[in-house]
């Protein structure tokens, strides 16, 4: 059986990740800027090879872990990317991943990869195939924001109902009435409000919120469902 699989033809395989993150007013993506050919000191997604003893999601996790030195954080598979001359150097078929991250938490990005935040409506072209990976990237976050409550990764443990109104504008490019959507995020009933205020916006200050998870988990065996 070994003997009939030399007589296939072997192909690289790669992992490449969208990193969505959120500043507070804007949808951020991070790229890193290429340091070898072909493409060298265009823009691209963070990515590697799969490694011999590694999975795909082992791979994206250390290729995330190489570049902001985090762990544990929203990552989901989103497409395969198998087209033949997808790459100029050789057969290459890459598996791309989503992640969000919360920016406001001071990571420290790894100064070797050039690595920058772009809003998102601003980035710049990227090599290869990586414009079609962002595209479907932040059409399978709109899908999943709409029914999960993902979106509270990309937020600071503690926010306020305005700050959440910000981001699902980002996420969806579109803005909404403050009252509708406080009155639709009230009805969830998944959130925790503080005696803790943000005193930046104005004099009054505005109270902060915290995910519920744990009543969101609990609810959700009950049959609820979570609609934006």
């Amino acid at each position: 059986m070994e003997e009939n699989y030399l007589n296939y033809p072997k192909h690289l395989v790669a992992v490449d990740c969208i990193i969505f993150g959120f500043d507070g007013e804007n949808l951020k993506i991070l790229l890193v800027q290429r340091n070898f050919e072909p493409k060298k000191g265009e823009w691209s997604l963070m990515g590697g090879f799969i490694d011999d003893k590694e999975n795909s999601d082992q791979a994206a996790n250390r290729v995330l872990n190489s570049l902001t030195g985090l762990e544990n954080i929203y990552l989901e598979q989103l497409n395969a990317y198998t087209e033949i001359d997808r790459e100029p150097t050789a057969r290459i078929m890459s598996i791309s991943y989503y992640a969000l991250i919360n920016i406001q938490d001071n990571i420290q990005i790894n100064e070797k990869y050039s690595a920058k935040w772009f809003d998102l409506k601003d980035c710049p072209d990227l090599i290869f195939d990586h414009n079609a990976m962002v595209k479907d990237a932040v059409l399978r976050l709109r899908r999943r924001a709409t029914t999960r409550p993902i979106g509270f990764e990309l937020l600071p443990e503690k926010f306020t109902m305005k700050d959440l109104q910000n981001l699902y504008e980002a996420i969806f490019d579109e803005k909404y009435d403050k009252r509708n959507f406080t009155s639709k995020i009230n009805a969830l009933d998944v959130l925790v409000k503080t005696n803790e205020k943000d005193m930046s916006s104005s004099k009054k200050g505005s109270f902060l919120y915290t995910f519920d998870e744990e009543k969101y988990n609990k609810k959700i065996s009950e049959g609820f469902m979570f609609k934006i």
